[in-house]
């Protein structure tokens, strides 16, 4: 407030500097002007006029000098008044908001006078804009931490309770313990692989290895690792993939797919599932359709952020769609969902080829 002040005072000194040297460059400049005129052409002053009637002024003219002198210094200081209330109030309103968020209040916002205008009001709109981003990396700070210990708890929770009972001779070491201790060693695996990627994403260093990839190979690959789990669950998979080769990530690209049947297989209805790989405007399209129940058009623009499940209690990480953003993103592409004409929800992955 100090330094806000100072300047106040500093624009009121400069103007009124201003106004008294114009002043009295203005009355000096008249008596210069007469003194050259004199040299020049002193016929023209008579003969009864001596020097001081010539040079000292009266006292009228004592008089008028002295009001115009304060006409021009009232002016000054009234335009340096005006002049400094746009600049100096928004000044004031940024400077005690940053005290403020440098003891951490991050929702506290600048207020805008309304005379404020051009480079002050700017700046108060961008210290807003500087503050909300603050506050909402803050909130999401502490969500991801929440949601990250959530999901890291329960795996942990099961393979310390299992491994103490395996320790006390609780539990036999059958091979089925063992193979559901290494499903939860997985499951971490892929929350950390996940969290790995979502991260490099946001830094902007998710590399990707293009190449000339066969869609429909891919595809197939993809389906053969998880196919038996759909059809276990009830799903009734068809594919249709008429894509030339394209250039792409094939390990993100699976990554994604992976991703996307996954999806379909903790929360869609089981039923007609389809794959769709296709070429449109320039662009490759792989879509995955399901027969519902589809995702409410109100979490349509949300589902896609980390740790958003359709369902309150919905199984996985909440990752997984996240993933298959960033790898779109990565791509120049975009991921979308819309109803499909089975009833459900049609996700769309994207890139240019």
């Amino acid at each position: 407030m100090t330094k806000v002040g100072g300047l106040s005072r500093r624009i009121i000194r400069s103007m009124v500097s201003l106004a008294l040297i114009t002043t009295l460059l203005s009355l000096l400049g008249s008596y210069a002007f007469y003194a050259v005129w004199f040299l020049l052409s002193p016929g023209s002053f008579t003969e009864t006029d001596s020097f001081e009637n010539v040079w000292l002024p009266s006292p009228l003219e004592w008089g008028w000098m002295a009001l115009t002198l304060a006409a021009a210094l009232g002016a000054a200081v009234l335009f340096a008044l005006k002049l400094s209330r746009p600049i100096i109030s928004p000044l004031n309103a940024v400077t005690e908001s940053l005290r403020q968020v440098a003891q951490g209040t991050l929702s506290v916002r600048a207020e805008s006078d309304q005379n404020a205008h051009g480079e002050a009001a700017q700046l108060v709109h961008d210290f807003n804009a500087m503050a909300e981003r603050l506050e909402r990396m803050d909130r999401e700070r502490r969500f991801w931490n929440a949601a990250i210990a959530h999901e890291l708890r329960t795996p942990v929770t099961v393979l310390r309770g299992r491994l103490q009972g395996l320790t006390e001779g609780v539990f036999e070491p059958t091979p089925a313990l063992f193979h559901s201790l290494l499903a939860q060693v997985e499951g971490l695996g892929r929350l950390i692989e996940d969290l790995r990627l979502l991260g490099l994403a946001d830094n902007g260093r998710l590399d990707l290895r293009r190449e000339l990839t066969d869609l429909e190979a891919e595809v197939s690959a993809v389906l053969q690792a998880i196919e038996p789990s759909l059809q276990e669950a009830g799903f009734v998979v068809t594919s249709q993939v008429d894509a030339p080769p394209t250039l792409c990530d094939p390990v993100r690209v699976r990554q994604a797919l992976l991703a996307l049947l996954e999806n379909a297989l903790h929360h869609a209805m089981p039923g007609p599932l389809h794959i769709q790989g296709t070429t449109r405007q320039g662009a490759c399209h792989l879509l995955v359709e399901d027969s519902g129940p589809g995702v409410p058009e109100a979490q349509a623009t949300q589902i896609f952020e980390a740790f958003q499940r359709g369902e309150p209690h919905g199984h996985g990480s909440g990752l997984g769609l996240a993933v298959v953003q960033a790898i779109a993103r990565a791509h120049g592409g975009a991921v979308t969902c819309r109803r499909s004409s089975l009833g459900g929800t049609t996700f769309d992955l994207h890139w240019p080829i």
